[in-house]
């Protein structure tokens, strides 16, 4: 149901919470987020200290973000699936299957983009 409150700051301040709840859930909950959450905050710093210029630092630091992203919401998929089909079916399995598949995707982007980055740097 779409919401008719007005926006402002309040909702947006609401917004922000919620994230927080969504991010706290992620870091209690998913070990995998914990993991990915530690990587970042080692390559973070990396990728800013290895980019040449903004664009090089943002795509670095951005395709470690999108990782992230992905595994939280893999995880949101993972916790609808078990709440609505506790019961193995093929469907809720495929499901789970496609958003761990996205997280992985996004995985090979991060390697792509420091090697083709890091990989013209060491070669010039």
């Amino acid at each position: 149901m779409p919401s008719t409150e007005p926006r402002g700051p309040r909702q947006i301040y609401k917004a922000f919470l919620w994230s927080m709840k969504g991010l706290k859930a992620g870091w209690t909950f998913e070990a995998s987020f914990r993991l990915e959450a530690y990587l970042f905050a080692v390559f973070c710093p990396l990728g800013l200290w290895l980019g040449r210029g903004p664009i090089e630092k943002v795509v670095l630091v951005g395709c470690l973000f999108l990782v992230l992203a992905a595994e939280l919401l893999n995880s949101a998929i993972e916790a609808v699936v078990d709440k609505v089909s506790p019961e193995f079916h093929e469907l809720a399995g495929r499901a789970k299957d496609m958003g761990s598949a996205s997280v992985f995707l996004l995985m090979m982007n991060v390697i792509l983009c420091w090697g083709v980055i890091l990989g013209s740097q060491w070669m010039a």
